[in-house]
């Protein structure tokens, strides 16, 4: 069977010069008998796919804390509209969906419980600090293990470039890195106004007009408008960026956001809680390491030390932290 060669071989006869081909991958940290039938860069999303921690994702805040109704996005609801926006727009361009798709599906494995304000937390009291998409990276690399592989899920070098600069200051090597880097600030912009809509933190009459006439007045009106604007703008082009005017848009659009519903009190009325959670647990994991799983408990021994704290806390869903505080700080008679 030749499929996966066939493969590579129309990925430079189809795909634009500028999109990243897996057979031109800088490859894995341990070379791998390559698969008969999938490329690379489609084993790297199958891998994601099946791992732990992207089945964790469906029980992780995005947004709003517990929100009682069941059409609030999760992380994993959130990680699924990335991929979707990401792979229209890699589609359109001619560029490596397998790639793409690969890189939104791994991009947020490392988010904490509680959402941000619970990485906001582990990065205060965590000796090294902490950022999502460093943990996401160390997530494939090091915690989710493969065949007892010391290399995690041993992930192509895009692949693991794009998850780590997803977030942050450095542009993604490749071309489809760059596009779910924007694609997250997409989806989640606007899927959170339609969430805080949901939520009664923000009422569609207090959104600008401003933003509406130019990026549209429905949550779907906006997303295809982001899209055809991304599309026109980096057509044969060495980066993936917005127009001017749009970018100006969603720039200002974003701001209102922060000041109205990532910043309102109600929205955040239970982070303090939730922050307290996350610290009680990392605080008590450090002093009673053997408490924790007996990997993570290997992992601190043998040479991780806090980091093995850092990553167990971080793994957790939310309702698992919950269970968990409550298993360890609460009166077994106060819960009946």
């Amino acid at each position: 069977m030749k499929l996966r060669e066939e493969h590579e071989r129309l990925e430079h006869v189809q795909l634009d010069p500028r999109a990243q081909k897996v057979s031109d991958s800088k490859g894995r940290r341990l070379e791998e008998e390559q698969c008969p039938i999938r490329t690379d860069y489609q084993r790297d999303r199958d891998r994601i796919t099946h791992s732990k921690a992207f089945r964790r994702l469906k029980h992780k805040t995005q947004v709003f804390l517990s929100p009682e109704g069941d059409h609030y996005r999760t992380r994993l609801t959130h990680t699924l509209e990335v991929s979707q926006i990401s792979r229209t727009i890699a589609a359109a361009l001619n560029y490596n969906i397998d790639l793409t798709e690969a890189i939104a599906l791994g991009h947020d494995l490392g988010h904490t419980p509680f959402g941000h304000c619970g990485e906001e937390r582990l990065n205060k009291i965590h000796s090294t600090g902490f950022k999502h998409n460093e943990q996401s990276l160390r997530v494939v690399d090091f915690l989710e293990r493969r065949n007892n592989s010391p290399f995690g899920l041993n992930l192509t070098f895009e692949v693991r470039d794009g998850i780590l600069n997803h977030n942050g200051p450095n542009l993604p090597i490749t071309l489809e890195g760059q596009i779910v880097k924007i694609c997250d600030r997409i989806a989640y912009l606007n899927h959170d106004i339609d969430d805080a809509i949901r939520a009664d933190v923000l009422k569609e009459s207090e959104i600008p007009q401003e933003f509406l006439s130019s990026l549209g007045e429905t949550h779907g009106k906006r997303i295809n408008t982001l899209i055809m604007d991304l599309i026109e703008n980096s057509y044969e082009k060495d980066v993936i960026a917005m127009s001017a005017e749009k970018q100006e848009a969603f720039s200002r659009l974003r701001k209102f956001m922060f000041e109205r519903v990532y910043l309102n009190k109600d929205a955040k009325k239970e982070e303090a809680r939730a922050e307290y959670i996350v610290e009680s647990l990392y605080n008590f994991y450090m002093q009673n390491p053997d408490k924790m799983p007996e990997e993570r408990a290997e992992d601190y021994h043998r040479s991780e030390g806090p980091e093995a704290v850092k990553d167990y806390v971080a793994s957790m869903s939310d309702r698992y932290a919950v269970n968990i505080y409550k298993e360890i700080f609460i009166p077994k008679f106060w819960l009946y």
